[in-house]
């Protein structure tokens, strides 16, 4: 028979003749490929049928190549969908770079509303050192986040989502949600901070005639109506479409860049000509000019000597002999330029602060003036604080004005090349800004009169923006730049804060907020727009621009901290997968940028910087408690994984203190056939024993192999963790696969735990069924599980009827926790008392010591010293000694031992019919394999030997005779118990007297367990010992100590 050999190249694909070469052996194929595919392309792509099981689960890396490239991290209801998508569906590859992407929206982002509304004050109030000072505090804070920031962003890919998804992802779910709400709240009143400035600009710059209240103390209710109305109307754009808000950003970033253009180029205008603005002192205080043209008292009309309009102000009538307040009648005026210019020298003047209470009159302090007793408090025609000025108080306001460094992230998913564009671009954004700022602290106070940079709002210069007589060509330039600069910003909030929002609540870490998650049908998030308006007008309702920053500045400065915070832990940890393609990053700059912001939130106001940590705090343990779980690879579990590491090392150390003692239980749990636990109130027990304190390992054994019962091992488990979770235990659980109960429970007991956090002690139901089982397998596991945990030192606690022990709803009103301590093993009777004690189930139970004398014992003398000796332990106890006397052996006792041995004796006997049928199978299976090998012997020529079996037939008769004969001496029913099995049943039936009078209406009983007799012969007896010394007990806990002092009376 000839073969022919074909050998097709597998790595191309397989032609006509190689298929139908092939087609034959399709059934042998069946295994490796999918029998459905018929025809000619049944082979195609089987290159890797020898994986192909494993396709599901592990795809080829060709197909997970090709994911990749096809990657787009866009999310929905980032941008609109009509935006989103093309014409034909298909989705935009985002293509911004880094200067559009990046650069441009953190400029406008840190350029606003403080820069043209408050820095110039700032200079003044804090002079240029202080306000040096306050920038590089801020700008370094922030340049440092950017750096963390830029090593979390390169550290893979950054979904839309931005800065929240990179701490939620860093630190964990826990400090995700506090980080991220604490960010929403931050952009939230940002939305505040910009509606306020632009209402402020309108009503003070741009139409000061619209104010529906007079100015003064109620200017604050202007703000209100006004920028309310402002809330809504930016509300109804953002409901409209953001695409609106998107075309009108170029529009609101020329803005700003011309207004800043035009600030340098007015600075610049000062060396050639200063402008034309003039301030009028009385004397060394500054006037509101708004009101009159001329500084001077009188002037010349037609030869005739007239009043000026300032007269009016400081005299109760226009005419030269009205009364005037005197310090207007003793000081002159004098006109000074506004803006000296840089060559002035006016930069020494302005170096140094200048704090005040509110109220203080803004003087210039090297102008002479006559000292005045002043008789009347108005003020109003100078220009003076409205606030009273501190240090941390500006820092506080500035702070505002350094955010937006998250601009960037916020747009990952509009990047090119994300993981480029986010560290350049806000960095170079940063140090632009920065220096934009510094260059503007020194410019401001080189160029301006110091009167008139404290002059909070322009008064002294007829109500124009202080930065705005400084610019060129006009100050309108600044008006209108700064007004639609901060238009654009209470937008870009107004549109952001909701997204945010909705990102948290979608992740579904916070259960309450899973309702913002939803929106209109293109993904824009409607109810969680509502909610920020809501929170937008509470800032709104502050109706203080200075008021709201600090506020801001807190959720900002938080926010920035867990970036540091989560780039320094990850760094640290060394974490495999923490590899930044950002290099220029260390944790000491993590740490110190994390210093800092934590410095600054307590110098920009120490209780909101509490309140915003406590509001942290809450959300972290609202998650920690409610939330979902989730596993998002984050550091904190790393850190807890180092932590916990370094905490069993450092345990396993040094010994344990007796002082440090407390059960760390190992709970052996049964499953019935359902894997349904057995015993549910074993778990309630531990809870109460525990109280959530120390190890506690909830474990339970399945009979089988791994192979087979794997499944019903992850299965057990999830129920095991379900009883737990209902019964409130805190701990761990595992079930083990073994192939019988005995092994499973020994290798339990011995390896259970890790490095010092291992169990001490073992808790156990009682078996209560031992004596109806068929076999003795229950009995034997229960006494080898005793031995075991005795050889180990470990202590053992076994419940009778635990199934009426009380669940942790129930409350005990009264009743009595009795110790019976009949030998002292450790003091662990004593101990356990006190912790059931602590827990709300047996707080109201009372504790009762009872403790046995013998004849020979000074029972008052016991009595006082086991006082004294719960006194020195601090525990609140009731003390007795119960006496027990010599007596006669009773006929009950006597007639239970021999009931005990007869019984004992006829399950020997029945153990042995079924060994006697086990060995006449063996038998029969022996003569037949012998029969049959001297056949085959003979059949070979060979002389057979002897066949040498373990029963033979002769043997197997004689045995017999033997045991029947035995039997026949010593009849079951005449035979005699043993004197030791009289003695020790003597023992359990009078101490179970005692214990059944003394505490038969006690909630619980707690019983020295006697240890089980070193020869193995009496096992079946011992049982039954313990049954008599427990009958007619409710709740019983048997307690046997590890060989280990657990209790002392040392401090």
């Amino acid at each position: 028979m000839t073969q022919t050999l074909h050998f097709v190249d597998l790595s191309k694909p397989p032609k006509k003749h190689d298929k139908a070469l092939f087609y034959d052996s399709q059934r042998e194929s069946r295994p490796f490929i999918n029998p459905d595919n018929d025809g000619e392309h049944y082979y195609d792509g089987k290159n890797m049928a020898l994986f192909e099981e494993e396709m599901d689960s592990t795809p080829m890396v060709s197909s997970l190549l090709n994911k990749l490239a096809n990657y787009t991290n866009l999310t929905q209801g980032v941008r609109e969908h009509e935006e989103a998508e093309n014409e034909d569906g298909v989705r935009r590859v985002p293509q911004m770079g880094t200067f559009i992407g990046v650069y441009l929206p953190c400029m406008q982002n840190i350029l606003g509303v403080i820069l043209f509304l408050r820095l110039t004050w700032i200079v003044g109030t804090a002079g240029i050192l202080g306000s040096f000072a306050i920038v590089s505090m801020c700008c370094i804070c922030t340049l440092l986040t950017a750096i963390s920031m830029s090593a979390i962003a390169t550290n893979g890919v950054v979904p839309a989502g931005g800065s929240y998804y990179m701490i939620s992802r860093s630190l964990g779910p826990e400090f995700g949600g506090a980080v991220g709400l604490c960010f929403y709240l931050g952009t939230t009143f940002a939305g505040s901070l910009y509606i306020l400035g632009t209402i402020e600009i309108l009503l003070t710059y741009i139409i000061p005639t619209a104010t529906l209240f007079e100015e003064g103390a109620a200017m604050p209710n202007n703000m209100r109506v006004y920028g309310t109305c402002c809330l809504v109307l930016m509300a109804l754009v953002v409901f409209v479409g953001v695409k609106y808000v998107n075309k009108l950003a170029l529009v609101f970033l020329a803005c700003v860049i011309l207004s800043i253009m035009a600030t340098y180029a007015g600075v610049i205008k000062t060396l050639i000509e200063p402008p034309e603005f003039k301030i009028c002192l009385l004397g060394n205080r500054t006037l509101k000019n708004e009101k009159f043209e001329t500084c001077a008292k009188t002037k010349v009309v037609k030869n005739i000597t007239v009043t000026t309009d300032l007269w009016p102000l400081f005299c109760d009538s226009e005419y030269p002999n009205a009364t005037c307040k005197e310090y207007f009648i003793s000081n002159n005026l004098t006109e000074i330029q506004a803006i000296p210019g840089l060559l002035s020298g006016v930069i020494k003047d302005n170096l140094w602060g200048n704090y005040g209470p509110a109220g203080t009159l803004i003087e210039k302090e090297s102008q002479p003036s006559a000292p005045v007793k002043e008789t009347t408090t108005d003020i109003s025609p100078y220009v003076f604080n409205d606030i009273t000025t501190f240090f941390t108080l500006l820092v506080g306001i500035y702070f505002p004005s350094v955010t937006g460094i998250m601009a960037g992230s916020n747009r990952s998913g509009d990047l090119r090349d994300a993981q480029r564009s986010i560290p350049i671009g806000t960095i170079m954004a940063i140090l632009t800004t920065s220096f934009i700022y510094i260059s503007c602290v020194v410019l401001f106070g080189a160029c301006i009169e110091g009167v008139v940079l404290r002059d909070k709002f322009g008064y002294s210069v007829k109500k124009n923006p202080v930065i705005g007589i400084l610019a060129w060509p006009s100050p309108w330039v600044i008006v209108i730049g700064s007004f639609f600069s901060c238009c654009g910003a209470g937008l870009q909030s107004l549109t952001g804060a909701p997204r945010l929002l909705q990102a948290i609540a979608r992740d579904g870490i916070i259960p309450f907020l899973q309702v913002f998650g939803h929106g209109k049908s293109n993904g824009e998030p409607t109810w969680a727009l509502l909610l920020t308006v809501g929170i937008c007008e509470i800032g709104i309702l502050i109706a203080s621009l200075d008021a709201v920053a600090p506020i801001l500045s807190m959720f900002f400065l938080m926010c920035y901290l867990f970036v540091n915070l989560a780039c320094a832990v990850q760094t640290l940890l060394r974490t495999p997968n923490w590899r930044p393609r950002f290099k220029f990053y260390h944790w000491t700059l993590s740490f110190l940028g994390m210093s800092l912001c934590l410095s600054l939130m307590f110098i920009c106001s120490w209780y909101y910087a509490l309140v915003a940590m406590v509001i942290a705090g809450c959300i972290y343990k609202y998650i920690e408690y409610r939330g979902a779980e989730k596993e998002w690879g984050d550091g904190i579990r790393g850190l807890s994984l180092n932590a916990a590491r370094y905490a069993l090392i450092r345990l396993e150390e040094v010994q344990l203190h007796t002082k440090n003692w407390r059960p760390q239980l190992l709970v052996l749990c049964k499953l019935d056939s359902d894997l349904a636990v057995k015993h549910p109130r074993l778990l309630s027990f531990t809870t109460q024993l525990k109280a959530g304190k120390g190890l506690t390992i909830v474990c339970s054994v399945l009979v089988g192999t791994y192979m087979t019962r794997g499944n019903d091992a992850k299965t057990g488990e999830q129920n095991l963790k379900a009883v737990m979770a209902a019964e409130r235990t805190k701990g761990f659980c595992h079930v083990v696969v073994s192939s019988n109960l005995r092994d499973g429970f020994s290798l339990l007991i011995q390896s259970a735990g890790l490095g010092g956090m291992k169990h001490n002690a073992v808790l156990m139901a009682w078996p209560a069924g031992w004596k109806q089982a068929r076999d003795s397998s229950a009995r034997r596991n229960f006494i080898e599980t005793v031995r075991e945990t005795t050889a180990a030192h470990q202590a053992l606690l076994v419940a009778k009827n635990i199934d009426r022990f009380p669940d942790n709803h129930e409350r005990l009103k009264n009743g009595f926790i009795d110790v019976w301590w009949i030998v002292h093993d450790g003091g662990l009777l004593m101990l356990l008392p006190f912790l059931l004690s602590q827990h709300k189930v047996w707080r109201k139970c009372k504790m009762r010591i009872f403790t046995v004398a013998q004849m020979d014992d000074n029972s008052i003398q016991m009595k006082k010293d086991l006082q004294m000796f719960l006194y020195h332990l601090r525990l609140d106890a009731e003390v007795e000694v119960v006496e027990m006397h010599d007596s006669d052996i009773s006929a009950f006792t006597y007639e239970k031992t021999l009931m005990m041995e007869q019984r004992s004796q006829m399950l020997k006997q029945m153990q042995l019919s079924r060994t006697e049928r086990e060995r006449e199978a063996q038998l029969i299976h022996d003569r037949n394999t012998a029969s049959h090998s001297a056949t085959n012997d003979k059949a070979a020529g060979a002389t057979p030997d002897r066949v040498h079996m373990t029963w033979t037939k002769d043997k197997l008769v004689s045995e017999r005779n033997r045991q029947r004969e035995g039997m026949a001496v010593k009849d079951m029913f005449n035979m005699k118990p043993s004197q030791s099995n009289v003695r020790r049943m003597h023992t359990a039936v009078k101490l179970n007297e005692a214990v059944a009078k003394k505490s038969h209406d006690s909630q619980l009983v707690l019983l020295n367990m006697p240890g089980p007799p070193k020869n193995k012969k009496g096992d079946e007896n011992y049982m039954e010992f313990l049954e008599v010394l427990m009958e007619g007990l409710d709740r019983v806990l048997l307690v046997r100590g590890g060989g280990r002092e657990v209790i002392t009376i040392y401090s």
